[in-house]
This record gives structure tokens, C-alpha cells and sequence, in this order.
């Protein structure tokens, strides 16, 4: 016997407001005498999310992309309409240029540019032999979109709407608790290898949650209940940010230490057990300031060398910065309460200390873009030499599935997926097209007719392990009611205009594997190599603090990028990437301090030191093996200045800090 399928209540939910708002689309679009009211109930389905705040801010760029798409056809269509040729590199490229400009912002808005590419070609490819329709056709499908768009933000706005809060306020507390353990733990008892191996995986969480944050707090603006916290939800991201690098400097510090006193000192051991509280939800401000005093005395303990002297100011300096950081946080978080209950707290006393970046390949998506151009010229070659009166479709389908799926590493799999869906899809498709559209003569009858197949695929398409395939086969079935004339459709038709959209499938896919897929070792070089310029970049030019906290974020960021590329290369490759990562992130940190410090510096050896670094990490990216041998006397020589001279304390530990990341099994005795 076959197991039915069983859906959550959330998932039945979710599939009934989408059919309710495509029906809602539906009706109005032939109310209005739309020519193709299927793309206004396909757009509702589109842009359809379980959380409210998502489908608006879905909407909107969908709205903004279409128009842009519209606009770029009105203006190329017409005009390059007597050479077929000129055409279709025209849209090629425009599909290009928005893809290229979409994968350069990781964030909601990058919809509007592929939006904007694709749609051009949607509409653009089946009228090129009617050039003179196209701006009625435009308007058209604008407004059926639009109205798509209005019924989905109505129907999931006032029907069981579900807010971004618990989501995004979930991910925040975890990310919280993670760096509070994280500390809790340094402070409890002295770092052991098994202690790193437990905080292994917390670190890698909390790169992820900071960067999940970081994608989710895009929407925050479309979120009635969260739109006055705005502010300070990016601002404790920020202060999230910089306390990754300062709880991995603190580890390493201890480590030092102990490895270089035999244990971690008495004084230290006390202090850290007197204050190991001091980061729990529920301590006051006087244990807080407290603890802040009794970590700066910790620089003033007893020192058997320059170097035990120089790491108790590096540790007592980063302690200092995570209880301040920690403070902004806690108070962050009790302004976004605040906000949420309607009472917006200024952000005065809290400014966020950095601009929030997120690391961006370039090359990789100028790639994806060429492979979209030569994917939908490809096509339109085809077309023009066969003279296929759907070849159309076969255009459209290249551009829509290179664009799709730019964003994964290998494409193709994912690819081949949709493609077996929308094969699945073709019999449910010739049904409806032929069978039940020429006698459902009312609305009424037509939706008691779709409702079985789009209420059980709204299911599947809410289900995240299903959701690839239950669009596949949406689109299948929507997609052919969208572009086919259903009062005139026929056999020939949609054979032809289906066969040509999965050529256009397959095609793309043929030129996705050849141009565009990468392997995980391609990308995770790729990655490094990113960090190594942004190193060098610190190194070369003068910066101030929010040139580091945007290195610190664009380094969060990476490793969460990291870790599903590296996880089925086993746990030991894990652990020694995202090591190898927090390095460079800590690194990264300690140049953009000395840069900012360099005036209470000795200027000649502090500058042949930065262009040294500077040349090494170009060196790097060169292909050449890291040489920062030579470096180490001129960091123990700066040190022993500093610490004579008595320099600030931020100082001495950005010194401290290049030189455990750079060399750490160097000696403990300094030697300029």
C-alpha cells in the first residue's frame, strides 16, 4: 500500500493562502480583461513565503524587476526588431549585466537585477516577430504581475500572517549564548586541546548565525513588529561581529600563556573565577565594572619576561574590549524589546562600530554572467537557423534556468532536478491545457478543477527538502497555462512550445557544466585568496576602525561560506579551515590596529613592516609560498619599543597578536 503524504499545519497553511491569493489574482486579471491572467496567479504563487515580511519584500523587488525588464524590452525590442541577430545579443547581455549586478548583493534586493534580466526575456523573446504589440504586451504583464503581487502581500498580511521576530530574534539569542559560552568556558578553566575540540563547533555556529542574521535583517524594514528596531538590530550585529575575533585572540592569549608559564597564572586563574558571571543575562552594571577593572589590572601582574609582560596587556586589553562590546550587546538587546512593544530606543549610547559587508567574488559572477549570455545566444542561434516558430520558449527557458541557479557552486545537479520535475509536470500539463480549460466554462469550475494539483504542490513547495521539485513541477504546470493561448491551444502547440522550453533547459545546463560549474576546492581557494588581497589591502593603505569591522564581517561571512563546502571532507578538515580562518580574521584585526595606532609608533620600522606584510600577502595571491620569516625581528623590535616607551595598550596587543598569528611556535624571548 502507498503512504499518503502528511503535512505539518504549517505547511497545509502555507499552500492554502498561496491558492487562495492565486485565485484571488486570478479572478481580478479576468475581471479586468487581461490577456494572460495565469501569470498574475503564477507571480502570487512566486512570491509567496510562509513569513509575511518576506512576501513583501518579495513583492516589491519583484514589482521593481519586472518594471525594469519591461522598460529594457520596450526599448530594445522595437528598435533592433530587423535584425534578429542584434536582438538576441542585446537581451543576451542585458540578462548578463542584471545577473552579474544580482550576484554582487547578497541581499534581498539582488531579486530586483535577475528579476530585471529574466523578465526582459519572458517578454521580449515571443514578440519579436510583433514588435509593433510590445509596449501594450508590457503594460500587460506588469500589471498582471502587480496584481499577483498585491492579492499574495493581502491574503499573507491579513490571513494567519507570521512574523520575521521569532525567527530572527531566535537566530540572535543563539548567536548570543554561543559567544557567551564561548567565554564562559575560557574564563571557567584553562584551554586544553579537548576544550578546543568542544568549541570547534560553536565558533563555526556562530559565524553561521552572524551571517544568517545579517541575510535575514534585510527584511526587518518590511516587519510591522520589528521596523522601529531596525537600528539597533544592525548595530548588535556589528558588536556580534567584533566579538568573534577578540574571544579567539583571548583564547589564543591563554593558550600562550600557559604554554609559556607551565599553567595559567595564579593572579589570572583568581580573577577569572571571581568574574565569570560577569557576562550573564542577569549581572548588573556594578558587576560589570567590576569585572572590567579587575581584567586591566591584569596587565600590571607579575612578568618573569618582556614577552609574559606583553601577552597579560594583549589578554587585559581584549578582556577590557569584549566586557565593552558585551555591554553595547546586552543593552542592544533590551533596545530591540523595546522597539518591538512600540517604545524605539535612540541608538546614540550604542552606534554600531562598523559597516556590515559580506564577501563578494567578482570573477565567479562575471562567469555565471558570460555562461547566461552564451546559454541564451546559443539558443537564439538555434532559433534563427531553424526558423522554429516556438523557438521562443527555447530562449526564454536558457536565460530563466542559467539565471536560477547562478548562485550554487555546481549548478547542474540542481539543474537536472527541475528539469525531471518539469518532465513529471508535462502530463498534468496536457490535462489541463487540453482537456479541462475548453470546459470549465465559469470560474467557479475551474477552481474546483486546479485545486487538487496546486493545493498538494503549495505543500510540497513549503516542505524545505522538496521545495526544489515542488516549484519544478509549479512551474511546469503554471508555466504552460501562463504562456499558452488555452482558448486556442492544441496538440501541436504544446508539444512544440514545451519541447523547445526544455531544450532551452537543457542547453543551458550543457553550457552550465562547461563554463560555470566549480568544484568545492575551486571555491574554497577562491575564498582564501579573497582574504589574502583584503590582508594586503590592510597592510598597504592607511584604515581606520570601520575598514577592520568590515574585514571582520566580510571574514564571518567566509567562514560560513566555508564550512558546508569543507564539512564532507570529514571534521578534522572543518576544524583546521575554519582554525586557519580565524587567524587570518584575527590577523586582519591586529594590521587594521596598527594602522590606526602608527602615530604613537616608531614611524620607520612601523612602515617597512606594514609594506613587508603588504608584499608577503600579494605574494601569496601570486601562487608564491608565504616568506614572513624575515618579519619577526621587526615585530620584536616595535614590541620592545612600545613596551619601553610605555605605548597604549592597543598597541602593544595589535603587536602581540601579529605575532602569535603569524608565528606561533616563534621563542618566547623577543630577539629584534
Amino acid at each position: 500500500m502507498i503512504a499518503l503524504p502528511r503535512f505539518s499545519r504549517q505547511e497545509l497553511l502555507f499552500s492554502l493562502k498561496s491558492f487562495v491569493a492565486a485565485m484571488f489574482a486570478l479572478y481580478l486579471s479576468s475581471r479586468f480583461g487581461l490577456p494572460r491572467p495565469f501569470w498574475a496567479m503564477m507571480t502570487a504563487y512566486i512570491v509567496a513565503h510562509p513569513l509575511a515580511s518576506h512576501v513583501r519584500s518579495k513583492a516589491l523587488y519583484r514589482f521593481l524587476g519586472t518594471l525594469l525588464g519591461c522598460a529594457a524590452t520596450v526599448v530594445l525590442v522595437p528598435s533592433l526588431s530587423g535584425s534578429p541577430e542584434l536582438l538576441s545579443l542585446a537581451l543576451a547581455l542585458w540578462v548578463g549585466l542584471c545577473l552579474y549586478v544580482s550576484l554582487l548583493d547578497r541581499s534581498a534586493r539582488s531579486y530586483v537585477f535577475m528579476l530585471a534580466g529574466y523578465s526582459a526575456a519572458l517578454i521580449g523573446f515571443p514578440l519579436v516577430e510583433a514588435p509593433a504589440e510590445m509596449f501594450d504586451t508590457a503594460v500587460a504583464r506588469a500589471t498582471e504581475i502587480g496584481l499577483g503581487i498585491l492579492c499574495a502581500c493581502v491574503v499573507h498580511g491579513i490571513a494567519f500572517p507570521a512574523g520575521l521576530a521569532p525567527s530572527l530574534l531566535g537566530v540572535m539569542d543563539r548567536a548570543l549564548g554561543d559567544a557567551r559560552q564561548w567565554l564562559t568556558d575560557l574564563l571557567r578553566e584553562p584551554p586544553t586541546e579537548a576544550m578546543d575540540a568542544r568549541m570547534a563547533a560553536d565558533r563555526q555556529r556562530l559565524a553561521m548565525d552572524i551571517t544568517q542574521l545579517r541575510l535575514l535583517s534585510t527584511h526587518v524594514r518590511f516587519d510591522a513588529g520589528l521596523r522601529w528596531s531596525g537600528s539597533a538590530i544592525g548595530a548588535l550585529q556589528d558588536r556580534l561581529a567584533a566579538l568573534t575575533p577578540l574571544l579567539s585572540a583571548v583564547e589564543d592569549r591563554l593558550q600562550t600563556l600557559c604554554t609559556a608559564t607551565g599553567s595559567v597564572p595564579e593572579d589570572i586563574g583568581a580573577t577569572f573565577a571571581q568574574h565569570s558571571g560577569c557576562l550573564v543575562p542577569s549581572a548588573t552594571n556594578v558587576g560589570v565594572e567590576k569585572a572590567r577593572v579587575a581584567f586591566r589590572a591584569i596587565a600590571d601582574g607579575p612578568a618573569a619576561s618582556a614577552w609574559i609582560r606583553a601577552l597579560r596587556i594583549d589578554l587585559a586589553t581584549r578582556l577590557e574590549e569584549l566586557v565593552a562590546h558585551w555591554e553595547a550587546c546586552t543593552t542592544l538587546r533590551n533596545d530591540i524589546d523595546a522597539g518591538i512593544v512600540g517604545n524605539p530606543v535612540a541608538l546614540r549610547r550604542t552606534a554600531a562600530p562598523g559597516g556590515r559587508m559580506l564577501h563578494l567574488d567578482r570573477g565567479l559572477a562575471l562567469r555565471s554572467a558570460i555562461t547566461a549570455v552564451l546559454g541564451t545566444c546559443l539558443s537564439c542561434a538555434l532559433w534563427i537557423a531553424t526558423g522554429w516558430p516556438s523557438g521562443s520558449a527555447m530562449a526564454m527557458g536558457a536565460a530563466v534556468f542559467c539565471s536560477f541557479f547562478a548562485t550554487l557552486d555546481d549548478p547542474v545537479p540542481a539543474m537536472h532536478k527541475f528539469i525531471t520535475a518539469l518532465l513529471w509536470s508535462l502530463p498534468v500539463s496536457a490535462f489541463y491545457v487540453l482537456g479541462v480549460m475548453p470546459l470549465a466554462h465559469d470560474f467557479g469550475m475551474l477552481v474546483l478543477c486546479i485545486a487538487p494539483v496546486f493545493l498538494v504542490v503549495g505543500c510540497y513547495m513549503a516542505r524545505p527538502a522538496s521545495s526544489l521539485s515542488g516549484l519544478g513541477m509549479f512551474f511546469g504546470v503554471a508555466g504552460t497555462l501562463a504562456l499558452q493561448d488555452t482558448a486556442t491551444a492544441d496538440w501541436v502547440s504544446f508539444i512544440g512550445s514545451n519541447l523547445a522550453l526544455f531544450m532551452g533547459a537543457v542547453i543551458a545546463a550543457r553550457v552550465t557544466a562547461l563554463m560555470r560549474s566549480v568544484e568545492r576546492a575551486w571555491t574554497v581557494r577562491r575564498i582564501r585568496r579573497a582574504t589574502w588581497h583584503d590582508l594586503g589591502d590592510l597592510a598597504a593603505h592607511p584604515q581606520d576602525a570601520s575598514a577592520r569591522d568590515a574585514f571582520a564581517s566580510r571574514m564571518l561571512d567566509r567562514i560560513a561560506l566555508l564550512a558546508p563546502r569543507i564539512a564532507p571532507d570529514g571534521a578534522e578538515a572543518v576544524r583546521i579551515a575554519a582554525h586557519r580562518a580565524l587567524r587570518e580574521l584575527r590577523m586582519g584585526v591586529d594590521i587594521a590596529a596598527l594602522q590606526q595606532h602608527r602615530a604613537r609608533l616608531p614611524d620607520e620600522p612601523l612602515s617597512r613592516l606594514l609594506s613587508e606584510l603588504a608584499l608577503v600577502f600579494r605574494a601569496q595571491l601570486a601562487g608564491a609560498p608565504p616568506r614572513h620569516a624575515p618579519l619577526l625581528p621587526y615585530i620584536d623590535r616595535l614590541l620592545l619599543d612600545a613596551l619601553t616607551a610605555g605605548a597604549e595598550r592597543p598597541a602593544v596587543a595589535a603587536l602581540v597578536g601579529l605575532r602569535r598569528n603569524l608565528f606561533p611556535i616563534a621563542p618566547p624571548a623577543l630577539q629584534p
